[in-house]
Formats: structure tokens, sequence, C-alpha cells
């Protein structure tokens, strides 16, 4: 996530969502239990009992494009585990909504997963219907192919991209509009051809071969971190 406020601390757009449902629900208690880098594996073993511990009336569940990215990612094995965790979660009584995975073919490593990435999202939207899911169609969200809505390492989303994923998630449950995430972004000077090159390069050098080297040795930049609001509190 790049979405930052101070220090270690992101702004991401389940927070900016949360913000919006205590607009309407002063009393609204969130906690947040995602943690940077997670499998679908880690997610059900940690997450899931979590959150079915602290029952709460909604649940988001955005999960398994970390597997896909990794070597030999396989979408129908990490669907299975996903309509697990959906099951497990729907099993709670509470409201899910999930969540597709992104349209990245701009993004040069992505192309080589994006035919991964498009099988696993049928799976999600059968996973949605079948289990009665509120479901996001990350995918279908044109704008979110725009650069500016990524960060440097285009591969998080940047502060606007937080902002529209949080009011299109608001929209599928129904709340008023605020904004509207379909405006498109204004029009930008093409960049001439060789200082693109050169910031080709330079990413490749700062992000993709760092991204590439954990994942080739199974590690990931979430390693050590914790959920940053476990349990359910006012916002504030």
């Amino acid at each position: 996530m790049n979405d930052h406020i101070s220090g270690d601390r992101y702004r991401g757009w389940a927070d900016r969502l949360a913000e919006r449902l205590a607009a309407d629900a002063p009393e609204l208690r969130y906690a947040n239990l995602a943690v940077r880098g997670r499998l679908i594996r880690q997610i059900l073993d940690e997450q899931v009992p979590q959150a079915e511990e602290l029952a709460p009336d909604l649940i988001s569940l955005c999960a398994g494009g970390n597997d896909i990215l990794r070597p030999g990612g396989d979408p129908d094995a990490i669907a299975g585990l996903l309509d697990t965790a959906v099951g497990r979660l729907r099993g709670t009584g509470a409201r899910v909504m999930v969540f597709t995975g992104f349209d990245l073919r701009q993004v040069p490593v992505m192309r080589l997963v994006h035919q991964k990435i498009a099988i696993y999202n049928l799976h999600i939207h059968d996973i949605a219907r079948r289990h009665g899911c509120t479901l996001v169609d990350l995918w279908a969200m044109g704008v979110l192919r725009d650069r500016r809505a990524w960060s440097d390492d285009r591969l998080h989303l940047s502060a606007d991209g937080h902002r529209r994923i949080a009011l299109r998630a608001a929209e599928a449950l129904g709340l008023a509009a605020e904004e509207d995430w379909r405006e498109p972004y204004p029009p930008l000077v093409p960049a001439v051809w060789t200082e693109a090159r050169k910031e080709d390069l330079r990413w490749a050098r700062t992000f993709l071969g760092p991204w590439i080297n954990r994942r080739l040795h199974g590690r990931s930049s979430g390693d050590g971190l914790n959920a940053k609001r476990p349990d359910l509190t006012p916002l504030g």
C-alpha cells in the first residue's frame, strides 16, 4: 500500500471505506487484519480464524494475488482455498465482500500472469455467486489502468488508486456516492521515448529485481509484519 500518512502508517482503501461507513454509523468498530504479502494459505490459517472470532457484520476479503504472482501459482488451486475461506466467513453470518484481481496488462512483468489472473477472476465470480457475496470487480475498473493509479513500484496502488477502490466498494455496498470513481484522469503529455526507457530501467533496478528475488526465495516484503488493527475498535 502506498497511501502514506506518517511514519509506517498507511491509509488504504479499507481504511477509507471504514471512514465512509462510520460517517453513517458513528458507533462503527473496525479491524484490519491484512498483512502485506500474505499468501492464501496463510490467510486461511491465520486471518480467517481471527475474523471468525471477531464476528463482525461485514468482512472484506481480497486475497490470492500474491499466490498468482509466485512461480507455479495455480489459479484453480488458489481458488479452492479462497472458496473454503469465503465459506467459513459466510458461516459466521457476516456479509462478505470479495474482490477480483486487477487488469495489469500495462505492467510488463504482469503480462506473464495476465491469463492466470483472468482464470482466477472467473473463479471469484463463481465463488461470489454461490456464497451470496458482494463482488467488487477490480478488473473492470478501466481507470485503474492509468499509471497514476499506481505507486512508483507499479505493483501497489497510489493514494488515488486506494481512493477510487474505496469509492467502488462503497458503491457495491449501496452507499451514496461522494465522488465518481470512474472520473478519468487528465490527459498526459506523451513521454519522450528515451526518457521512458530510462525510467523503465530505473524501475527494473529499484523494484522489479528485488521483487523477483524475493519471489524466487519464497520471501515477502511483509515478512515480520503484523496486522495494524487486530481488534474491532472505534475509528479515531
